[in-house]
C-alpha cells in the first residue's frame, strides 16, 4: 500500500477517548484522556507495547496469584484501549 494512502500514517489522534475512573468512580468522570495530534502509527505502535505489557503482567499474575499485576494490568490495558478507540475516532473524522 502507497504509503501516503496508508490511514495508520496519514491519521492523528482525535483526543476524545479517555480512561481511568475520576473521583466519583464513575466511568462518566474518566481521569486521564488521549492527547489530540498524535500520529495513528505511533499511537497504535505505543498501544501494541502496552498490551505485550499487559499480557506478561496477566501470565506472572496467574502464576502468583498477585492482585497487584492484575489491576496493573487492568490499567495498563485501559490506556491500550482508549489509543486504538482514539485512532478509530480520528480515522473516522477524516472520512
Amino acid at each position: 500500500m502507497d504509503e501516503d494512502l496508508n490511514p495508520a500514517t496519514t491519521s492523528k489522534t482525535a483526543g476524545i477517548a479517555s480512561f481511568g475512573n475520576g473521583e466519583s468512580g464513575h466511568s462518566t468522570q474518566r481521569l486521564f484522556r488521549v492527547e489530540p495530534g498524535h500520529s495513528a502509527a505511533f499511537a497504535l505502535e505505543q498501544s501494541a507495547v502496552l498490551m505485550g505489557c499487559v499480557h506478561r503482567l496477566t501470565l506472572q499474575a496467574g502464576i502468583e496469584h498477585d492482585a497487584a499485576l492484575v489491576w496493573a494490568s487492568h490499567y495498563l490495558s485501559g490506556m491500550a484501549k482508549a489509543l486504538v478507540e482514539d485512532v478509530a475516532h480520528g480515522m473516522g473524522a477524516e472520512q
